[in-house]
This record gives structure tokens, sequence and C-alpha cells, in this order.
């Protein structure tokens, strides 16, 4: 839930006021509170948010025009050992020197580092989210001279040229630049120093000029010691709206350029409401990454959101790369292409005049603070960079399989009564759900880890109601602690002394859901511990097993705060706020899940969704797009802002079905139903001032609409796990674009209105209102697709138009793939756990499939530490369907059997025989001739058994 404004305190209490009514169960007067304040404010201030002007370290930075570069690389200073090349660099015009740290790393991957030689103090270096010390391999000097140094990358005549005046890195292949850094001579690197009215720096020299670069602006006359006779704002003291930030170690941002050769698509940096394909910035702002709490946002914008990940992938026919920048302060990324603006008939007149220009896409990374730290992924397949990526941070965590089921949540269910009934509802009309969701009203005034003792007074009795059911409950529990001497959770936060600080040392406070709050500091190790200890079943009270735990606000979001958020002087130990802030809700989700985890005694999987997160917040769990409105452009973009997602890692993804904030058109609320059954995450979720919205409630038309691709969704589980699991092998994402399988297809770069589930499903669900056909690209030469619906088969390499009615979802399952399916929907995941498979086997031209199955217990560790799973590969070639075991030595026993299998694009056999355990016995089917579809009945081989179907 988003905060509704930012400005003084009496604007917070008065909003907070409006919501802590309904807590004294005032509730007509609530109503008309709350309602009047969302009647006028149904769309994001955007004065609430800074722009790069506004912003003064981003203002400063971009005022830096291209040029040649005033840092020079000292090669007499370089170092080389196994691991890692050093040298100096320095600043020709102050004089700073820079120390630069080249590494080749294991899986085609270079690494830069650049810190100032000498500072003040430490600078902030991100922790936590490496998931270790990247391995290196060896880097070897090939050459050296006075103008630079050629070290080889191993790789295909891979070479990393230092060139010396100016410094600039190009990363080259054969006679190709893959990459170059600081081309357009854009690093600037403003270094510690103190202020002019004090005295001198410890090592007794003078105050140098603070801004690196900073002879590139019209800053007035410099006096004879270099310093500007005009003091620029924003320096030491910046002030936005009623806020004011000290900055008691003054300009500290930084920035680096790369130049992508040959590049027109990149991709990733999320989180934005905006297209997959990024634009470019030329005449606007930047992209900016900062994790805030943007009520209503808009779309189509480069305005940050709640999350930030700070990688980027650039994209042609030849390669796939990647630009990991690895910190945590605001950041903002400009982008400019010399191909933006060009029709498709300017680029063909270009090619006709034979002209010579080369596409070329540039990107300029800048932050307020910290070091430079990143990773250059050099691919080449977009499988590799994922790999890559996944390397360095982790891969997706493997959700429990009930995760991937449907989940009902609004603001709030009012009580035990109320979750009853919703229950109760599902079951009556025949719908399978897994989890029901608690909002902030269901704790006892928002005093996280309890409950409302009138609302909730028995809610072990709630809990086990639903588990009898084989169901689940998540409850929210969001990072700000309601000041508050009665309460257990704050006494224990203060005595140990975890919270946040002021500037000055108290314990940071300001305003959220309970009125006057505190912030707990995740990024103490001690305090994540404290916090994972609170879930646990003594502690926790009324918490169950089957409760689960959703972190919102944890951008962090403080009413009262600086644009909605923490003021970026409060102190985190001797670190500032600034340094830190984009890391902070993956902290907060980090410490969740490990209480989860801790509360079984390490046995059982967690489930987290957080709104703020950063690279590496795939190991915890899930996300989603925040508050978004019950608008048709807001279903659209849910597309590619999940795709955004799973392109940097973060495959559980999904939007608010429905749309969090107005009321939905029925045909608006089928659609989201039809397009967010196929997102990763499933998720209906609603303000507390919008009407009820459960599933039957439109009528009962409707009802069978949304009961329909419920349905679908659990049908697909078995498929939709063992991708999960495939993506937390591999880091490939669950849900991605088309060109990451059709790496060569340019129709496929900037498609973002259907995408793939896996390598085998294309979906390309229905977003505009009142439509009456979609046209879909179906990729792949020579390749065919089958409408999973009809089982019509369609040729690849073409757009499609699909004429459809409300109950359309177009689905299409790729010729030459197998997919499991539990075609036996029943009321949750758990239910459907020993039911049997149905393999739907899709056949290429050349008459071949190939497929897998995942099973396992569908909760716990022990698929990890105990091998306790089946895997098994699925192919048809030469007329026989084969499964045999991936895993020999691993251990599960499964009671779920093969019941049936579609073969679709077959011929008619003349006989079926199944071969297993050295017997040969008749298969009883059906064929098709119209849509040449063989359906084998009742096979009845276990589904962790070796089998061969044979069609003679």
């Amino acid at each position: 839930m988003s905060a509704m404004f930012e400005g003084n305190a009496l604007s917070a209490m008065q909003t907070t006021h409006c919501h802590t009514l309904n807590n004294y169960r005032m509730g007509l007067l609530s109503v008309v509170c709350v309602s009047l304040f969302f009647s006028s404010a149904f769309a994001v201030d955007r004065g609430n948010f800074k722009t790069c002007d506004q912003s003064a370290f981003c203002k400063r930075q971009r005022a830096l025009k291209p040029s040649q570069s005033p840092y020079r690389a000292l090669l007499e200073t370089l170092e080389l050992s196994d691991s890692r090349l050093t040298l100096q660099l320095i600043n020709d015009n102050n004089k700073v020197h820079l120390l630069l740290e080249l590494y080749r790393l294991q899986g085609n991957m270079t690494r830069v580092k650049i810190n100032e030689l000498k500072p003040l103090k430490p600078r902030f270096e991100v922790p936590d989210v490496l998931i270790a010390e990247p391995p290196t391999e060896p880097l070897t000097v090939l050459s050296k001279d006075d103008n630079g140094v050629v070290l080889s990358l191993g790789a295909e005549s891979q070479r990393l040229i230092v060139s010396a005046r100016p410094f600039r890195l190009d990363i080259m292949e054969g006679p190709e630049v893959l990459l170059s850094l600081n081309s357009r001579g854009l690093l600037a690197f403003e270094h510690l120093c103190l202020r002019k009215d004090t005295q001198a720096q410890p090592d007794g020299s003078e105050v140098k000029e603070s801004v690196d670069g900073d002879q590139q602006q019209d800053e007035g006359e410099k006096n004879e010691d270099g310093e500007s006779d005009k003091e620029e704002d924003g320096l030491w003291e910046e002030t936005f709206k009623a806020h004011t930030d000290t900055k008691a170690n003054g300009p500290t941002s930084i920035s680096l350029d790369f130049s992508l050769p040959g590049v027109e698509h990149v991709y990733g940096i999320p989180e934005h409401a905006d297209d997959l394909k990024l634009k470019t910035t030329d005449g606007g702002d930047p992209y900016r990454l900062y994790n805030l709490d943007v009520f209503q946002y808009e779309l189509y914008n480069p305005m940050a959101l709640y999350g930030s990940i700070p990688v980027m992938l650039a994209h042609n026919t030849h390669r796939t790369m990647g630009i990991f920048w690895l910190n945590a302060a605001e950041t903002w990324v400009d982008i400019s292409s010399n191909t933006a603006g060009k029709t498709v008939f300017g680029k063909m007149l270009d090619f006709v005049q034979g002209s010579s220009e080369k596409p070329q896409t540039d990107v300029r990374w800048i932050s307020e603070s910290g070091i430079i730290d990143v990773f250059i992924m050099l691919g080449p397949k977009p499988s590799d960079v994922f790999s890559q990526y996944a390397s360095l941070t982790g891969t997706q965590s493997f959700p429990p399989l009930a995760s991937l089921g449907y989940h009902q949540c609004r603001w709030n269910y009012n009580d035990q009564d109320d979750v009853k009934s919703v229950d109760q509802g599902f079951d009556q009309h025949d719908i399978p759900y897994d989890f029901i969701w608690l909002d902030i009203e269901h704790a006892d005034g928002k005093r996280y880890f309890t409950w409302d003792p009138h609302k909730f007074p028995q809610p072990k009795e709630m809990l086990q109601g639903i588990m009898d059911k084989r169901r689940k409950m998540v409850a929210i529990v969001d990072p700000h602690i309601k000041v508050d001497s009665g309460y257990k959770i704050h006494n224990e936060i203060t005595s140990k002394d975890f919270y946040v600080k002021n500037k000055d040392g108290r314990n940071y406070e300001g305003w959220c859901w309970p009125g006057n709050s505190g912030y707990p500091d995740f990024t103490k190790p001690e305090m994540r511990a404290w916090w994972a200890s609170m879930f646990a079943y003594d502690q926790y009270e009324g918490s169950m097993e089957n409760l689960f735990t959703w972190n919102d606000m944890n951008e962090p979001s403080v009413f009262n705060g600086p644009e909605v958020t923490m003021h970026k002087d409060a102190l985190h130990g001797q670190w500032e706020h600034r340094d830190i802030h984009n890391i902070y809700g993956l902290y907060v989700q980090m410490a969740t899940a490990e209480g989860q985890t801790q509360r079984s005694g390490g046995v059982e999987r967690p489930f987290v969704l957080t709104r703020a997160f950063f690279a590496g917040s795939q190991r915890y769990g899930a996300v989603w797009t925040g508050d978004n409105a019950a608008e048709w452009d807001h279903l659209k973009i849910s597309i590619p802002m999940c795709l955004s997602l799973g392109l940097v890692g973060v495959s559980f993804c999904g939007a608010d079905v429905g749309g969090f904030f107005k009321n939905p058109s029925t045909e608006l609320l089928v659609r989201w139903y039809q397009t967010g059954a196929y997102h990763p995450f499933f998720r209906a979720h609603a303000h507390l001032d919008t009407t009820r919205r459960e599933p039957w409630l439109f009528g009962p038309e409707n009802t069978a609409l949304i009961r329909e691709v419920i349905r679908q969704r659990y049908a697909l589980l078995p498929y939709w796990y063992q991708l999960f699991y495939q993506a937390h092998k591999t880091g490939m994402p669950v849900m991605r674009p088309l060109w990451v399988d059709y790496p060569k297809d340019t129709a496929t770069f900037t498609i973002d209105d259907e995408f793939l589930i896996g390598s085998d499903l294309l979906v390309h669900p229905v977003t505009e209102e009142g439509s009456r056909g979609v046209t879909a690209y179906l990729p792949g030469a020579g390749e065919v697709w089958y409408d999973v619906h009809t089982f019509q088969k369609h040729n690849g390499a073409q757009n499609l138009y699909i004429p459809v009615t409300l109950s359309s979802v177009p689905v299409f399952q790729r010729g030459g793939s197998i997919i499991p399916r539990k075609d036996r929907v029943r009321r949750s995941s758990a239910c459907m756990e020993n039911d049997p498979y149905t393999l739907y086997v899709a056949l290429s031209p050349k008459k071949f499939a190939e497929g897998e199955l995942y099973i396992d217990d569908g909760h716990s560790f022990n698929y990890d530490t105990k091998k306790e799973f089946i895997h098994r590969r699925l192919t048809f070639a030469n007329n026989a369907l084969t499964s045999s075991n991936l895993c020999p030595d691993c251990n599960f026993v499964t009671s779920s059997w093969i019941e049936k299998v579609l073969i679709l694009g077959a011929s008619k056999p003349s006989k079926v025989l199944l071969k297993m355990d050295g017997k040969e016995t008749p298969v009883d089917f059906e064929f098709d001739t119209s849509m040449s579809v063989l359906t084998l009945r009742k096979p009845g081989m276990n589904a962790g058994a070796d089998w061969i179907l044979l069609l003679q």
C-alpha cells in the first residue's frame, strides 16, 4: 500500500488518523474519511518526487558533457597478480589519484572497480548482495607501451585494452569492440574532502576541488587554488520541499559511461512502469533507481518505483551482454543512441546509400555515493548472461509449490468470519485457491506480529480451519514499528539499540500506518537475526506452519519523510542512509525468509512477498509491481514490468489482479485474471475503498470465465514448478521475452505484449478493451505452434490474427515440446499432490519432442539436502515416447501415474505398446484425423518409472 502524500507531519497525522479510525470500529466515519481522501488523490503527485534537476548530484553530473577525459592511467603503477591487475588513475585537473582494479572472472566476466586511492574515510562498498567473492582467472599482459596495456581475457581472442591518455577501457573480440568504458570521457569521481571553512586534510595537504571533471562545468572563475569562487548549491546541504539533507561527507557522487557498438536494444534496470525495451533519455530525465513508495504510479516514464536492480542487458543478433552496477545509493541511468528517432524508412535509406554509421547505444550510470564496482557479463548467449549474473547474486529461490497457485487478497478481510466466508465461497463456486491474505488491519493497532483481539481473537482456530482444507494464509509484517511502550517488539528493539538513528544519534522516527514509528536497522546482522527469531511459533503468537509473510512499505516508506522515504542523513552505524537506501528492502525480506526457515528447524521452504527489492532479492522470494490501478494500461504494463524483472534474476513476479486502486469493469477483471493466470505470481488484491470483487460476485457467466482460467493455472502447475526448479538451478527466467529463445529474430526484440513461459508456451493475453481479435507473432522459421485449446497447428515466423471472445486466452505450445499437466483440478494444489499426469506431446515438423517432469514433496528442502526428488526426461523420437531418469542417485517415491498422453501432430498408428519392466502391453488409443491428435488412454505407468511407449 502506498503512502498518499509527502509533506509535513500534520498531513501525515491526518492521513494516518483516517486509517486509525477503522481500528476503533467507527466503520461509516472511516469509510467517509478514506473515500474523501482517495476521491481527490487518484494520481501520483510528481512534485513529491525529484527530477534530475532537483537532485543536486544528478544535475551536477549531468552537466558534464562528453569530451576528452581528464583522467590518465599511470602505467608505471601497474601491478599484476594471479587474481587482479591494479593501477592508479590521476585527474590531471585536480591531481586526485584513484585506484583501478581489474579482474577477469570465471564464466566470461570482467570486474572493474574504481575507488579513491587514499580517501579521507572508507567509502561504502555494498555487502551481502554477491553470494561469494567471485572466482577469478589469471590476466596476462600481451603487450605494453607508453600508450597502454593489452591484456588477454582468454576466451575467443578476447582482449582488454587499457589506454593511458585519456584513460579508457575497451573489451574486444577479434577486431570487434564489444564494449568501451569512459570512451566519452564521463568518468567523474567526487572525492571525499573537508569543507572550505575547515583547515586541512589529515595528511596536511590543502583542500582541493571535490568535483572531479568539474572543469567541464561553467562554475565561474577559479581562484589561485583552483577552487570556484561560486559556491555550488547542494554540495554540503540540499533542500527538497520542507526537508533538508545535510551531507557530512560533502559531494561524493560517481559516474561512468559505457559504449555498446552495434547495439540498438537494451533492457532491464527495473523497476519502471515502462516498455520492455529501454528508451533513450536525451531531452528528458534519466531512468532513476531509488526505492520509493509512489502512490498510483504513472506509466511510460522513467520515475523510480519500489525496487531497484542496477542490471542492464544489451542484445543484438550476434551477442547478449550485461552490465551490473553494484551500488545501493540513488542512481540515475542515461541512455542515448545514434539510431534513436530514425524511422524504418530512414534506416533503409542509410542502407541503400551505404551509410557506414554503425548503430551504437551509450549508457551512463550516476550514483550519489559509494564506489564504482561494475561487472561486465560478456554472454555471448542470453542463457550465458543469466547464468553469469546468477553466479554473482544467486538464483531465484525455489518456492513451495502452493505459492504457484492462486492467492486471494484485499485490504482488508474484516475478521475471522469474513475469512471463513470467503474460504467457503471458493468451495461453493468450485474455484481452487491456495492462499488467503490479511493486510494491516489484522494486527492489533498495526502492531505487527500481533492480532486484533476483536476481529481475530482466535487466529490458530482460523488457521486450522484453512489448514484442514490444505490451504494457507499470508499476513503482512511491515518494517515500521509502532512507538509504544506497551508493545513487546518496540521495547526489544529499543533495548537492543536496533533502530536506525538520526544524524544526531537519537532513534530515527517517522510516520507510517501505526502513527509514530521506528525503523529497525536491518543492515545489522544481529538485528536481522533477532527479527528472524520473532517468527518462531512461541514468539509470534497465533502463528502456525501454514502462515507466511508479506513485507510491504520496506523502501522504507516514511509518510512525512523526503519523497515519502527515510532521510538520507539518517545513520546505519557508520554509514548514512544515502549509501544503503536501495538494499534496505532486500535486508527486510532476507531476515523474514530466514525467520520462516528457522521456525521449522531449517526443513521448510519460506514464502515471502516483498515490495522493495535489489539485486539478489530473488534469493528470498517473490515481488509484485506495487499499487497499480484498475485501468487497461495498467494491465498492459504488467507484462513488460515482469519481463524486465525476469531478465535480471527475479522470476517470481506478478501484478495485483484487477488493479489495486479503483473498481475494474467486469471485462477488465476477466481479462486481468486471464493475464495474471499466466504470470509467475498470481494474486488478486484490492484497496479497502474498492467494492468487493471475489471471483463469484460478477454473475454466473463471469464467474465461469474466471473459474476456467484459474483451473488452467492449476492444470499447468507441474510445468510451472519444473520451470521454477530450472530457474533455481540455472538462473533462466520463467516468464521471458521472445528474443531470449529467438535471439537472432529481430522481429522479437521489441515485443512486450506477449511472452514465453519457459521455452514451450507462448501467451498473448487480451489487454485491449472490447477487443475482437489480437495479432500474435509466432517465432521460429521452420517451427510450428499448437493452439492449446483447439490443437490447431500454425507455422512459426508469422503474425497470426486470432479472433477472440471474452473467453479467449491465446496460448500456444511449441512444436517439439512435452508439457506435463494435471487435468484433475481440486480445491488447492496440495489436494492434487498424488493425482495423475497428462502429457501433452507437441511434435515438431521432424516428429520430435522433448520435455521434463520434476516431482518432489512440494514444500521442504529435502530436494536439496537429501536429494529427494524425481527428475525425468521425456523424449519422443522415431515413433517412441521415452521416460528416462535424469537423477539416478535421487530418492523419491510418488503415487502419481500417467493417465493420458496426447500427441499433437501425430500420424495414426496401427497399435501402441507400453514397454516397461521387460514387458510389452497394448495401450488403448484414439486418433482424431481432422486435427492429427493421438490420445493414449490410461497407459498406467508410475510417473517416476522408466518406460517406453511404442507407436507402430
